[in-house]
């Protein structure tokens, strides 16, 4: 099962930390599991999350086109595009 790392900014991050449950139960309904949190450690906005996925395909046009639930949380949680999603190989 490869590991993906999705980037992408947010408008504060300790918002963005207060919705991890919420994170993790979006990208668990995409196809993710053991969805992990990281900041930046230079105190900037960026943020990365990493997961594991059966179906990187799937993962990446979810993220693209993401339902509109998912949508909504990411709004409220301040995620700001553009979304980058690396691939374990």
């Amino acid at each position: 099962m490869p590991k993906v790392v999705i980037t992408h900014a947010v408008a504060d991050v300790d918002v963005w930390l207060k919705g991890k449950a919420d994170r993790a139960e979006s990208i668990s309904a995409m196809g993710g599991s053991n969805v992990v949190d990281h900041v930046a450690q230079d105190g900037s906005n960026k943020i990365a999350v990493s997961a594991q996925t059966n179906d990187v395909d799937a993962l990446m046009a979810a993220l693209a086109s993401p339902p509109p639930e998912v949508l909504a949380k990411m709004q409220q949680h301040g995620v700001v595009p553009p979304i980058a999603l690396y691939v374990e190989r």
